[in-house]
């Protein structure tokens, strides 16, 4: 697209959860069921920004994961089930509250990135600072 395009401010949330663009609000960023691809298919924005790393599997074990077990362990201690219960209750509801929310999560968090023009930190000196380093440690 045009490189003059003004593209308005969308809402990471908004935009994230649904698996949109960061910047056109359209085209989907998602490959499959975790994977980006290379750039949005609506308006060329290359996705070669977005690292959400293990943030999306780490809000799932903190909000979703941990409750879920302990719903597991208190089953168990309360009514002491045979095993295939478990299979026909916790390990549904485990599945459940923690595989659907990493595409949300995900897109949010890539989606963030761009929003708040996120980038890998640098060490970055202006020309004064060099020269007082240098002058300090003679």
């Amino acid at each position: 697209m045009c490189g003059e395009h003004k593209w308005p401010k969308l809402s990471p949330l908004k935009t994230g959860i649904r698996g949109l663009c960061p910047r056109c609000g359209k085209g989907k960023i998602f490959d499959g069921f975790l994977t980006l691809k290379k750039e949005c298919p609506a308006c060329g924005l290359s996705l070669s920004f977005a690292d959400p790393a293990d943030g999306p599997a780490f809000f799932v074990i903190c909000f979703a994961c941990i409750p879920s077990a302990a719903f597991a362990c208190w089953f168990e201690v309360a009514y002491g089930p045979p095993f295939w219960m478990h299979l026909l209750t916790s390990f549904p509801i485990i599945l459940l509250t923690c595989i659907p929310p990493l595409r949300p999560l995900k897109g949010w968090l890539v989606n963030s990135q761009y929003f708040h023009k996120a980038e890998e930190g640098r060490l970055v000196f202006d020309k004064r600072e060099q020269l007082r380093q240098r002058q300090a440690s003679t």
